[in-house]
């Protein structure tokens, strides 16, 4: 069975940030993810990680002004100085934190910039970061993002999200590009969620679980998440799957499904 890792961005939300590592332990979770780190020493969150004996498996680059709305710059081809200064700070934390893998937004697609154009700077933007991540041992994700949710994010299906790691890996030294695939994002956009995985499954790095329609977790809605962790498991995913999701009511009360696969 998959290993789940609590989004402590979206979980545990009603007690300050420091305190849901041992809230995340506590209910029985050995990884944790979440958004950014940046607002907080390394050293803070490790003390975190290490006390609770958590694994952190995952956390995203730098992606803009996220409190004012941005979604990611990494195709803004304006802002590319900032990407590779972003780049560079989250492997510093990386480093500290002990994380494997980092993920890169899209970001929103600036408003009169052609589309080509787009594309060559988050593809130029990505095979810079996977250089840089090689580097240091680390793995780059991407994450299609449905456009429901977040108008106008310019990486918003699998097969796009494949186009673009091909391009990205055309250079024949880059090999540690993959895809983060969220099954609420990939249920909004598209459907066949066992099959794309099964599909996709070498080239898929990390995985996140919401259900849909409301984000909420497993058993309130319409994903049947007891056949796709089977499915999961029989086809061979060994890898973390992330719990992104905002709970019904509290995040306590929302992990019967949790607790019954334990």
């Amino acid at each position: 069975m998959p290993k789940f890792a609590a989004n402590l961005t979206m979980l545990f939300t009603e007690v300050p940030f420091l305190e849901r590592f041992g809230r995340a332990a506590a209910a029985g979770f050995t990884g944790v993810e979440f958004l950014f780190p940046y607002a907080f020493k390394a050293q803070e969150i490790k003390a975190q990680l290490d006390a609770h004996k958590l694994t952190l498996v995952l956390h995203n680059l730098p992606a803009g002004n996220w409190d004012a709305g941005e979604r990611g710059i990494a195709c803004h081809p304006d802002r590319v100085d900032e990407f590779r200064t972003g780049v560079s700070l989250a492997i510093e934390y990386a480093k500290a934190l002990g994380v494997h893998q980092l993920n890169c937004l899209a970001g929103i697609a600036p408003k009169g910039i052609a589309d080509d154009v787009l594309r060559q700077t988050l593809v130029a933007n990505l095979r810079f970061a996977a250089g840089e991540l090689k580097r240091a041992n680390l793995r780059l994700l991407i994450e299609p993002i449905n456009t429901f949710d977040i108008p106008g994010f310019y990486l918003n299906r699998t097969s796009q999200a494949i186009s673009i790691l091909d391009e990205v890996t055309l250079d024949g030294k880059t090999d540690n590009v993959f895809v983060q695939y969220d099954l609420y994002h990939a249920q909004r956009m598209e459907g066949e969620l066992a099959a794309t995985a099964q599909k996709y499954l070498p080239r898929i790095g990390h995985i996140q679980l919401a259900d849909n329609p409301l984000r909420n977790e497993p058993g309130t809605g319409e994903i049947n998440y007891t056949f796709l962790f089977g499915h999961l498991d029989r086809i061979g995913y060994d890898g973390w799957i992330g719990c992104e999701y905002k709970p019904k009511t509290t995040t306590d009360a929302g992990l019967g499904w949790f607790s019954a696969l334990r």
